[in-house]
């Protein structure tokens, strides 16, 4: 029983931080599962994946029906981790767990520190996650266009890049069993054009499908899913989200995704200190 309310509260942590940001919460899951429940890496990326896809779920459709999402561009980012999960799953067992920790923890210093910088550099920008208006893209010409009516126009040069970008992230979520949300908030603003308050929406959805593919190809690779663990960690993660969508809601600024980042951070040293003391 303790457990499984260990499991229900650290899910209610990542659900909160996934629903906050659109994208991020998954990088607590494997440290909380491996550091708080004692479970071996291997099989907390298996639960990781399941609980963070299961959470990103009942967070997109929520998103989805206030209109924010674009399921065209999150169905075709999202599949094209087809390319990447498998290898990045199959290439999962042949490192070790410190190797794969630490590359994750470092992983999450690069992450903090252009979030960042995001903050400090463009805080109008970053405030456009949480404020009510779209981004201007006045600025450059993008490699995805929309008609007026909001659907991608789909050319040869958007195509090969979100399909790159969607196998990288794919990629990662194999090997390190997250569902890759931190990177597709920036990759949907760069690459898809997207604004951001949409692209925050939108990657609920590519993490759906990122992390399924992530989940099937470790479920193929032999890899067994602890159920209640799993169960109490889409359980805490749904609630977590509901509290951190209302939250975002009336949260704006550059100050969330600063806050965002230290807690990143925070995590990725814990993990590194942990690895140099064992």
């Amino acid at each position: 029983m303790p457990a499984m309310i260990e499991s229900l509260f650290f899910g209610l942590l990542t659900g909160f931080a996934l629903g906050l940001t659109g994208g991020g919460g998954s990088v607590f899951a494997v440290p909380l599962l491996v550091y708080g429940l004692g479970i071996p890496l291997h099989e907390a990326v298996v639960i990781s994946l399941a609980a963070v896809g299961a959470t990103a779920l009942g967070g997109g459709l929520a998103r989805l029906r206030d209109g924010q999402a674009e399921p065209y561009t999150a169905t075709l980012f999202g599949l094209s981790g087809i390319i990447g999960a498998p290898l990045g799953a199959w290439l999962h067992p042949r490192f070790p767990e410190a190797v794969l920790l630490a590359a994750f923890a470092l992983l999450m210093l690069v992450v903090a520190t252009r979030m960042w910088r995001q903050a400090s550099r463009q805080p109008e920008e970053t405030r456009l996650i949480r404020a009510s208006c779209d981004l201007d893209h006045n600025v450059a010409a993008p490699a995805c266009r929309y008609d007026a009516s909001g659907r991608l126009q789909l050319s040869s040069r958007c195509a090969l890049r979100l399909i790159l970008t969607g196998a990288l992230t794919g990629l990662l979520s194999g090997l390190f069993g997250v569902g890759g949300g931190f990177l597709i908030v920036p990759a949907l603003v760069m690459i898809a054009s997207l604004p951001m308050r949409r692209a925050v929406a939108t990657s609920l959805w590519v993490i759906v499908l990122i992390s399924a593919i992530g989940f099937a190809s470790h479920l193929v690779a032999g890899q067994v899913l602890n159920l209640r663990v799993t169960l109490g960690f889409v359980l805490g993660g749904l609630a977590g989200m509901a509290i951190g969508i209302g939250l975002g809601r009336r949260i704006a600024g550059p100050m969330l995704q600063k806050l965002f980042s230290v807690m990143i951070t925070a995590v990725a040293v814990f993990t590194l200190v942990r690895l140099m003391t064992a």
